[in-house]
């Protein structure tokens, strides 16, 4: 049985699988659309859009805002959520970093 050491991993390797993680699943992609069209979304406006249980849509809000993805409040039965645009930044740039050094160590076809 093989054991999984996620501390034998740069701290930036574990960051970006969480972000992938994070957005690999279409329902938290059309999610993200929601929120970036109108800047502000209530979770409830989200769920009129979305083909998914109100429940199953707060779970991946939840998803999304554990990695960092977007913010949120809480004011009594609403809930507003907003995407973090920073940490789109910064791994949005650390995958290209990422992409670009595969390329490169990788300009030799092996296949």
């Amino acid at each position: 049985m093989a054991i999984h050491k996620k501390e034998a991993f740069t701290q930036k390797e574990q960051d970006l699988a969480n972000f992938a993680k994070a957005m690999s699943h279409p329902a938290r992609i059309a999610i993200l659309k929601v929120l970036a069209q109108r800047n502000e979304c209530i979770c409830g406006e989200i769920v009129e859009l979305l083909p998914l249980a109100q429940s199953t849509v707060s779970q991946h809000l939840k998803e999304l805002k554990t990695a960092g993805l977007i913010s949120g409040s809480i004011d009594g039965p609403r809930s507003c959520y907003c995407i973090n645009w920073k940490a789109f930044e910064k791994f949005s740039n650390e995958f290209n970093y990422l992409f670009n050094k595969l390329k490169v160590n990788n300009e030799k076809a092996c296949c």
